[in-house]
């Protein structure tokens, strides 16, 4: 990679003194760019982030040599988020930096500096015996060094209600924690027909392609879970429409159909259903019909633990909706369930979080405004679980087609003069994201969650 760097600035240098000289730098810098300085990051890699956590117990690490050590008594706890700074060196400008905790990788952005917060998994025996084994490339650590253990419920084990905007969102976020958990019910709210222009190559109009693409989506949602371990009865499709739900809470008596299907009635996308939900009269798809559907169905199954997108860190329009709509529930409606999970298949600013390939660690995501304190839950899996999780996410029409020409271009330059990684199990960005070491949820209580105001960032 570092040869390949060298070459390219060499030619560079050589093409100055001729005449094709303007051409030719063009292309390298078009290379460059694609190579190395691509990534949409909208913040300083330079800067801290900033998180206040909550709930937990911490004690403060030292570093001897390829070991991180502690003289202090190790507190309990499932969750162990590591604090430290980094100093990325020169070659973090084209190889990203990253280290190694107990042969768990975790990468950080081009030249980045400053705190970082790492989900590194409970090793309390390594720790408290030999210290936990540390290596550094492209970067140092500079101090302090900060270990913050949550001791939380066994999440896993208690009746979960899970609300996913769309047929991939409960697989992405949470396919090995669905898998465990003995009582799940996985609401999606949308039938996810937009964007379908990858069937109109069947000869099909926009609106037939969306018309199709919503089926499709609205089977995943009830048949993929099955290869989890769940049940038909464990899944719900709603069939409210893509990018339509923040409209209708702004107008919670109008209907809202498909912005590219034509349709307007959320039964068809249904038949699958075990349940009868109070909109099933009508189909309209309304905010006070998302409501009572949702209303029904936390009254029905009264989960103990709602997982659903994070109302300030996912910032895509459903999600937040989605989010929204699950507060306004519980605020009005009887059971309240014990604890709230959250969940990011989304960010404002980092295109790439978690960065890194797949397998590796998750470092939580770049944070520079204060949302309040945050408490962690972490799901460990296995390569069973990251396999079967890569399968359930290959299943998923929305992540199977062919990525655009550019890239996989693209794809092919930082493979060779970046070495970054893509998973033989599919093309689509989520294959490398969504696929690590844990799964990762942020935890509220629920007086907690429904005494905070969700504002669409």
């Amino acid at each position: 990679m570092l040869l390949g760097i060298f070459g390219i600035a060499l030619l560079i240098l050589g093409s100055m003194t001729t005449w094709w000289a303007v051409p030719w730098i063009g292309f390298l810098a078009w290379l460059a760019h694609e190579a190395w300085f691509s990534d949409h990051f909208f913040y300083s890699a330079q800067s801290d982030y900033r998180y206040r956590l909550q709930h937990c117990s911490a004690i403060d690490l030292s570093l001897h040599g390829d070991k991180l050590t502690t003289t202090e008594e190790i507190p309990c706890g499932e969750t162990w988020i590591l604090e430290l700074g980094i100093q990325s060196d020169w070659r973090s400008l084209f190889l990203d930096p990253y280290v190694e905790i107990q042969g768990i990788r975790f990468d950080f952005e081009h030249a980045a500096r400053g705190k970082r917060y790492l989900n590194i998994g409970n090793h309390a025996e390594v720790l408290s015996t030999e210290g936990l084994s540390f290596r550094a490339k492209y970067c140092r650590l500079s101090a302090p060094i900060r270990l913050s253990v949550f001791d939380n419920p066994e999440f896993s084990q208690r009746r979960l209600m899970i609300v996913a905007p769309h047929a991939d969102d409960a697989e992405l976020a949470a396919f090995n924690l669905y898998r465990k958990t003995n009582e799940v019910l996985i609401v999606t709210v949308t039938r996810g027909e937009i964007e379908a222009d990858h069937y109109t190559r069947l000869g099909l109009t926009v609106s037939q392609a969306a018309k199709l693409k919503g089926r499709l989506r609205s089977w995943d949602s009830i048949a993929i879970p099955l290869w989890g371990g769940r049940t038909q009865e464990d899944c719900l499709q709603l069939g409210y429409f893509c990018m339509q739900l923040q409209s209708m809470k702004n107008a919670p008596d109008s209907a809202f159909g498909s912005l590219v299907s034509t349709e307007t009635d959320t039964r068809n996308a249904r038949r699958w259903n075990r349940l009868a939900l109070p909109s099933d009269h009508s189909g309209q798809p309304t905010w006070g019909n998302l409501i009572a559907d949702l209303a029904a169905l936390i009254e029905e199954f009264k989960p103990e633990v709602i997982l659903t997108p994070h109302p300030q860190r996912d910032p895509h329009p459903d999600h937040v909706a989605s989010t929204q709509a699950v507060q306004e529930v519980v605020r009005q409606g009887q059971w309240k369930p014990d604890s709230f999970l959250f969940y990011t298949n989304h960010l404002h600013d980092n295109d790439r979080w978690p960065m890194g390939p797949a397998g590796a660690g998750i470092t939580l995501p770049p944070a520079f405004d204060d949302n309040g304190p945050e408490a962690f839950w972490s799901l460990p899996t296995d390569e069973e679980g990251r396999i079967d999780k890569a399968m359930a996410l290959a299943m998923q029409h929305d992540l199977t087609p062919r990525q655009p020409l550019k890239k996989r271009l693209r794809r092919w330059l930082q493979t060779h003069l970046a070495d970054r990684r893509w998973p033989s199990t599919g093309e689509n960005e989520f294959f490398r994201k969504a696929v690590r070491s844990h799964e990762l949820f942020y935890v509220r209580k629920t007086d907690e969650f429904l005494s905070q105001s969700i504002q669409k960032k």
